[in-house]
């Protein structure tokens, strides 16, 4: 028996807000909603793909904080170099870039970091063996 990895859920604090964040960003739909209030709960998923993994979204949560050197995250890889610039430029302006876009050595390539509304950290990556095919 081999488990599949299904979903990753996240408390948020603000569910509407997180929502939009990851509509946005990252390009996520909801593909379903449930419960109301502070246990409203939805999911999240890349178009196309809501049957193999979705993020699962917790409303009524705390905001989160990490450390300067806590590197704890999840990613989004992106087909081009120019992506990571652009959200990058877009977070910076926003303020929420929490790593400026960097190289770093294969696998990991070139990345910046973004902070979603609870304060998650979210990657986006571009020249890693994951993700949309690379131009």
């Amino acid at each position: 028996m081999t488990p599949a990895f299904t979903h990753c859920a996240l408390h948020v604090s603000d569910l509407d807000k997180s929502i939009a964040f990851y509509r946005s960003y990252c390009g996520l739909e909801v593909v379903k909603e449930h419960g109301e209030g502070e246990s409203r709960v939805a999911w999240l998923a890349s178009p196309g793909e809501e049957q193999n993994f979705v993020l699962v979204l917790l409303g009524g949560g705390p905001a989160r904080t990490q450390d300067k050197d806590d590197m704890t995250h999840y990613g989004f890889g992106v087909a081009r170099r120019a992506d990571v610039d652009q959200i990058a430029e877009r977070a910076r302006n926003e303020g929420c870039l929490r790593w400026e876009p960097r190289d770093y050595a294969p696998p990991t390539g070139y990345l910046c970091g973004v902070t979603d509304p609870t304060g998650y950290i979210i990657e986006f990556s571009y020249g890693q063996p994951l993700g949309p095919r690379q131009d």
